[in-house]
């Protein structure tokens, strides 16, 4: 059951990167990144490492939060 549940997260990892890739808009590619990190925090859990996944789900927020700062500071309309 766990292998099944691993690849199922791997396969979403590549799609949702996939997806990032070919973004338009860079706000929908930022959240899109959200959910990435949320899927690999759970990846590195259900794969024995707490450690890594607290670690992987603070660094998610704080960058994620930092590029949406970013993001509304910046003018982003096109001419």
């Amino acid at each position: 059951m766990t292998l099944i549940l691993q690849a199922v997260l791997l396969i979403g990892l590549i799609g949702i990167t996939i997806a990032i890739i070919f973004g338009r808009d860079l706000m929908t590619s930022v959240v899109i990144y959200c959910a990435f990190s949320f899927l690999t925090m759970l990846l590195y859990n259900i794969m024995g490492a707490p450690d890594v996944a607290f670690t992987e789900a603070v660094i998610g927020v704080i960058s994620t939060v930092f590029f949406i700062i970013i993001l509304r500071s910046i003018d982003r309309k096109t001419k």
